[in-house]
């Protein structure tokens, strides 16, 4: 079976072991000198949603509460991690192998920004060229001991979120979403695809939920009402959470300082994770 199987075998001609109940594995090997206990993808169905920026700040949120947390940006095409974190420069190597950058309060992170010569370069590259460099990511770093790893993941059901699902030891997956009815359609798509990788479904954020007037404030819904305890009560999501249009978070986002966002609007999602 390839890596591009959709576990569909009605519409495939392929003879492999799949079609006698026995699953062949493609799960990267992890480095030598990475300890990493617990492994959490975060996905959405559509672009545009604050996926990097929800992993970053579950990353730094469960940063303060005294675990080693590293994040693997694998959003090849998009990488937006090292800027919000205001990491520049390139990776170092060891031998074969490559050492994570690390931000100002010790979060580990590796993306192919870190990689480039110039940041602003764009990534050229097919399919699956994109998914060997994620899971070489996870396999030639030295991530060393990592509590948490949160994987951004590219928007969508394509390659690379099939390559994280298989080859990567997911405890499960957090999905991103905003208020649009459109977008609670997608989010559909991101829950069948985890449960028909038997990935759990840990979590769901809607970003964008509200506006807070600074002059009275009361809450105004700018993409229009919350769908969010709707979609979790059908699909049976017990975790969910909101976050606000900030304009304080995104500046903190563009000048690199995503560490010093305060807000706790994550708390409970994060206490799911423990």
């Amino acid at each position: 079976m390839s890596e591009n199987c959709n576990h569909d075998c009605s519409s495939c001609s392929e003879n492999c072991p799949s079609r006698d109940g026995q699953m062949p594995d493609f799960s990267a090997p992890a480095n030598a000198g990475s300890h990493v206990k617990k492994v959490i993808g975060v996905v959405s169905g559509k672009g545009g949603v604050g996926k990097s920026l929800i992993t970053s700040l579950m990353a730094v949120n469960m940063r303060r509460r005294g675990y080693n947390v590293a994040i693997l940006d694998a959003d090849v095409t998009g990488p937006s991690i090292p800027k919000a974190f205001g990491v520049h420069g390139q990776l170092m190597g060891v031998g074969d192998a490559m050492l994570p950058a690390v931000s100002s309060t010790g979060i580990k992170m590796v993306s192919l920004n870190l990689l480039l010569e110039n940041e602003t370069d764009p990534v050229v590259w097919r399919g699956p060229v994109i998914a060997g460099a994620v899971k070489q990511f996870w396999s030639d770093v030295i991530w060393g001991d990592v509590d948490y790893m949160f994987v951004d993941m590219p928007p969508g059901t394509g390659d690379v979120s099939l390559t994280v699902f298989q080859s990567l030891p997911l405890d499960g997956i957090l999905i991103v979403t905003s208020p649009q009815e459109l977008v609670g359609m997608i989010v559909e798509k991101a829950v069948n695809m985890a449960r028909m990788m038997n990935i759990p479904v840990l979590g769901l954020v809607e970003n964008m939920s509200y506006f807070v007037c600074d002059q009275c404030g009361k809450e105004h819904s700018i993409f229009g009402e919350s769908h969010l305890a709707e979609i979790s009560e059908h699909f049976g999501i017990d975790a969910a959470a909101r976050l606000p249009i900030d304009p304080s978070i995104s500046a903190a986002c563009d000048t690199g300082r995503i560490e010093s966002v305060d807000g706790r609007w994550l708390d409970e999602l994060a206490e799911k994770l423990l």
